[in-house]
């Protein structure tokens, strides 16, 4: 009846443990995974399985459900889906181009827009023309997958006029940089 005793074989397991293994190599062992671990997150993954954004209506954002493709002098236009200030377009300048003798900020913040003639999304870099007066034509404050203030690349509340001879405010700029 005694084939396997399980008191005999736990006794075993552990002081081939103890006799292989100290006190500070376990300690040196835990802390290592301890500092390792926050940076588990940093990995890259492979998503080439991971599925495709939702873009049916149900799964639009109301700027999306309502954005048009014509006229980007108004702040339905679908690239405006995140900007806030003065559209360009109605101050002398173009939906990606600055007024003349306003100069365009080195940084930008971006959006996500959807395009609703392919229904595909599209990364915007919002971009604020600087060193002239204010332009009070044409205000928008579309907050669409706005992001808090704590990841600043991607609010639209911050003045963008950073590096650039005058921090006045101007305009605001959307440039298409590619599909999502």
């Amino acid at each position: 009846m005694k084939l396997f005793n399980p008191d005999a074989a736990a006794e075993k397991l552990l002081r081939r443990f103890a006799g292989g293994t100290s006190r500070r190599g376990m300690l040196a062992r835990l802390g290592g995974a301890l500092v390792a671990a926050p940076v588990f997150p940093l990995l890259p993954v492979s998503r080439a399985g991971a599925a495709k954004p939702d873009r049916s209506p149900e799964a639009k954002t109301a700027f999306a459900r309502k954005a048009q493709t014509v006229d980007d002098t108004k702040c339905d236009y679908w690239r405006y889906c995140a900007i806030d200030g003065a559209l360009c377009s109605c101050c002398g300048g173009g939906i990606h181009t600055c007024p003349p003798g306003a100069e365009s900020s080195p940084v930008s913040w971006v959006g996500t827009c959807m395009n609703p003639e392919d229904g595909k999304a599209y990364m915007i870099a919002y971009r604020d023309c600087c060193g002239k007066p204010m332009c009070t034509q044409c205000m928008c404050d579309n907050q669409d997958r706005e992001t808090p203030l704590y990841v600043p690349q991607l609010n639209n509340n911050i003045i963008w006029c950073f590096g650039t001879q005058s921090m006045e405010y101007h305009c605001s700029t959307a440039v298409m940089v590619g599909p999502v």
